[in-house]
């Protein structure tokens, strides 16, 4: 009888505790739950509930370029106006850090959890041009943008972000980049509009779904210079979204069509698929950041604000499988 060892040409490797980032196929037998496991893929999208924020508040932003594990919420309505309250998030909980300069809601984000990026807003009137960079520890008070708005999208890093749409006494489709010192105009977006989705880069990026009066479900890439509309519109047209990932591969969940709906979907740089798993807490005014496969959801209304934290796993991602006998 041919033996697992000549067939694969080493041995099964023997370990105290499950390899933090198993491959595809990797084998490994784990001595403390004695079980012989592997790593696989997922085979079906999910969320799952984190922890709460300290501050339940909507209209908030965070850092859209972060990470699923590392990640920040700043601004935003707690339901008694507005706040300056700053969050950092390690994966499992968040813990308060020090407070935007200029408290306000209706703002956008960039950035990652220690270059982050704010600007934009509503402080009850009139609307706001500010912007903010974060260090990882405090705010920075930078040079305005062009146009104040409220209701505005987000994308990029704090040194090359990107503001698009917004509402001033309308919506709009102004667009600005940002160089980590000042803003300059750019091409406006196809479809004026304000609370949509966003995520990519300032040479890649993609706005979806937003207010119009109704709701829209269009979807526009950014090449760095203009906007493109996809043939790929959401299935679910919808305003106050979360969005995650990049212009190919991006994720959008939550927001308001006649009510907080808790619909996902999936975009491969041309279409939108509908998702079978949704939100824990339907929600609108939802912040996103992460990839495709490893998202974040936080913040947000339904009947009250919300602290409601929840963590996406998308289709094809990595876990560890135990191997039993069939």
């Amino acid at each position: 009888m041919a033996e697992y060892i000549n067939i694969r040409g080493q041995s099964i490797e023997v370990v105290a505790s499950d390899p933090a980032n198993p491959t595809l196929g990797q084998i490994w037998y784990n001595s403390t739950s004695n079980t012989l496991k592997g790593g696989g893929v997922t085979t079906a999208g999910a969320w799952a509930t984190g922890n709460n924020m300290n501050t339940a508040r909507g209209t908030l932003a965070g850092a859209v370029a972060g990470t699923q594990t590392a990640n920040l919420a700043f601004g935003g309505n707690p339901g008694t106006g507005a706040t300056g309250v700053t969050e950092e998030y390690d994966g499992t909980n968040w813990t308060n850090s020090n407070p935007l300069n200029t408290a306000r809601p209706a703002l956008a984000g960039a950035g990652i959890q220690t270059a982050a990026l704010a600007f934009g807003g509503y402080i009850g009137p009139p609307n706001s041009a500010a912007t903010e960079e974060y260090d990882g520890n405090s705010w920075t008070n930078s040079n305005n943008m062009i146009t104040a708005r409220r209701y505005l999208g987000g994308l990029g890093t704090q040194t090359a972000g990107l503001a698009l749409g917004g509402y001033t006494t309308a919506q709009v489709g102004t667009t600005e980049e940002y160089d980590g010192n000042s803003w300059t105009s750019s091409n406006p977006l196809n479809t004026a509009r304000s609370e949509m989705g966003t995520c990519g880069t300032q040479t890649a990026g993609l706005a979806f779904g937003g207010q119009i009066a109704p709701a829209t479900g269009a979807t526009e890439e950014y090449d760095g210079n203009s906007w493109t509309s996809s043939p790929g519109s959401l299935n679910t047209a919808r305003y106050g979204l979360g969005g995650a990932g990049i212009q190919t591969a991006a994720l959008a969940f939550g927001g308001y069509t006649t009510t907080q709906v808790a619909v996902t979907e999936e975009y491969n740089g041309t279409t939108w698929t509908s998702s079978p798993a949704s939100l824990a807490t339907a929600r609108y005014y939802v912040v996103g950041a992460g990839t495709q496969l490893a998202a974040l959801a936080f913040g947000g209304n339904a009947a009250t604000a919300l602290a409601a934290t929840e963590e996406w796993t998308g289709a094809g991602s990595p876990q560890t499988k135990t191997i039993t006998a069939s």
